[in-house]
């Protein structure tokens, strides 16, 4: 089962030795999930980067993802990974991952969506944005009332992205989200460990 908490996504662009140096520095706040997420960068870097990361996940007892690229999550033995709504058939990720790694999906706003990732027999439900968000301006809302009702529909872990900051994520725990995937707000935070440090004291 996964635990609640903070779930970091890493951010886009940086170059490795820096990224490595980013996520190093919120590791001891025990985020739920890290997940690696790079849409710049190309394949043979992607996998370098995976590889660095999945190692001081490994080393801090955190749970390593890939963000939409199964066979990458394969090749170097990561936790898990992440699919969107173009990252091909939940159902058959599954399969292939086998049950002990963890398989996540989008959900965005749409209910279907979560029917079908459920029956799939992912691991979490993720949904957002939730608020207007940097990293995808346009990004369609999702409402407090979906993490509710997927609580108490599914019974899945549930997560809510977009826009979330330490302002409004009180109101994402009390409305049902069991992790809050956080970017801008945790690797652009002036202290970033202790902004991590302040996201993990929610859920205590």
């Amino acid at each position: 089962m996964l635990r609640r908490g903070l779930y970091l996504v890493t951010p886009d662009g940086l170059e490795t030795s820096a990224l490595v140096a980013a996520l190093a520095a919120v590791l001891p706040s025990r985020p739920a999930l890290v997940q690696y997420r790079n849409k710049l960068a190309d394949a043979s870097l992607r996998r370098e980067q995976a590889l660095r990361l999945l190692e001081i996940c490994r080393a801090a007892d955190v749970p390593l993802i890939i963000n939409d690229n199964l066979p990458l999550a394969l090749e170097i033995d990561a936790d898990g990974v992440h699919l969107g709504r173009d990252d091909g058939d939940p159902a058959a990720a599954r399969k292939v991952l086998g049950p002990e790694r963890i398989l996540g999906v989008s959900c965005y706003g749409e209910w279907p969506r979560a029917v079908a990732g459920a029956a799939a027999g992912v691991d979490y439900l993720a949904f957002g944005a939730m608020y207007p968000s940097s990293t995808k301006p346009a990004a369609p809302r999702a409402s407090l009332d979906m993490l509710t009702r997927a609580r108490r529909e599914f019974g899945l872990p549930v997560v809510a992205i977009g826009g979330i900051t330490l302002d409004n994520a009180g109101e994402l725990i009390d409305a049902g989200a069991d992790q809050l995937a956080v970017i801008s707000d945790v690797f652009s935070a002036p202290d970033p460990a202790a902004r991590a440090a302040a996201y993990a004291r929610l859920f205590d």
